[in-house]
């Protein structure tokens, strides 16, 4: 008898660590409903992208479709046109000089962009490379300007560029630039203070002066933050409407954003509501600026990845 029970809690015994190891397998959900589950996420989250894409995307679209319409069915809301028409496109280049506005805008937006962009990175590498006594206390203040609103140093600006007998040129739209700004010079700091300081003393150890080091080894080790502010320059210069409106006075000085405004004057506030050429003429202004987004949509990922915590 005393046998028996032995062996029985001897089944039991071995039993047991089976019994307690099945239990948890029996509390996992099946693989198919996790694979589900996963499915049904993704599928939503797609959804959601699509709809908020949608969202972004439609407005360009149906502006795309009504520059291609006749006056009366502009705002019928149609995708694809019922009547569809190039005169449009003919108008705006025969009204108005369309070709200079565009190159004064790309020579104004080159000049801006690549301005800034340099001063700024240049400032950026002091503030971040080199060490000396109050350094904090003038980044500080060099930030502090972003906090004043443009229209506070609107009119002091305008009066040192008409001292200079700047006015009436393209000069202020860009040359402003050549004094960098706040928020790309924090942007680009923070990526030079990333990189590891010995590289540098390594390459002043082999005879690299101060411009060798910034030009041969900080910009292009810097090249995502330096394309990231060239882009977001670009699309600020392309889109800027203030400072021609305030500076220039010649139509042949004029850029696209200001032109835009003179035929939304000319063919909408007169009167005449021939809302088929202001439209088309916004589509002649948008398009580089979506073919840009295309073209350097990357460096946008890169240049946040490569950030210091950008990854994280």
């Amino acid at each position: 008898m005393a046998g028996a029970a032995g062996a029985a809690g001897a089944a039991g015994a071995g039993a047991g660590p089976g019994a307690a190891a099945a239990a948890p397998g029996l509390a996992k959900p099946p693989r198919r409903d996790r694979r589900a589950r996963t499915l049904v996420a993704r599928v939503l989250v797609l959804g959601a992208l699509g709809l908020v894409t949608l969202l972004f995307v439609y407005p360009f679209v149906w502006l795309v479709s009504a520059s291609f319409k006749p006056r009366g069915d502009v705002f019928d809301n149609r995708l694809i046109p019922a009547t569809a028409t190039l005169q449009n496109y003919v108008t705006v280049w025969q009204e108005a000089p369309v070709a200079l506005w565009l190159l004064n805008t790309v020579i104004v937006t080159v000049l801006s962009a690549g301005t800034v962009t340099l001063s700024s990175a240049l400032v950026a590498w002091g503030f971040s490379y080199f060490q000396f006594r109050g350094r904090g206390l003038l980044f500080g203040l060099v930030l502090a300007t972003m906090m004043l609103p443009g229209a506070v140093t609107m009119i002091p600006t305008y009066l040192i560029w008409d001292s200079l007998g700047l006015v009436n040129t393209q000069v202020p739209l860009w040359a402003g630039g050549l004094f960098g700004s706040a928020f790309y010079v924090f942007l680009l700091r923070q990526f030079f203070l990333g990189m590891p300081r010995e590289i540098f003393e390594a390459a002043r150890v082999d005879g690299a002066g101060n411009w060798s080091i910034f030009w041969r080894m900080a910009l292009p080790l810097c090249k995502p933050a330096v394309v990231l502010t060239l882009l977001f320059e670009v699309q600020a210069a392309w889109t800027n409407l203030m400072g021609p409106l305030i500076y220039l006075r010649d139509e042949e000085l004029f850029t696209i954003p200001l032109g835009l405004k003179i035929l939304l004057d000319r063919f909408v506030g007169s009167g005449n509501f021939q809302w088929e050429v202001v439209v088309t003429a916004s589509v002649i202004t948008t398009l580089p600026m979506v073919l840009l987004f295309f073209l350097g949509q990357r460096y946008f990922v890169d240049g946040v990845a490569a950030s210091p915590g950008g990854g994280k």
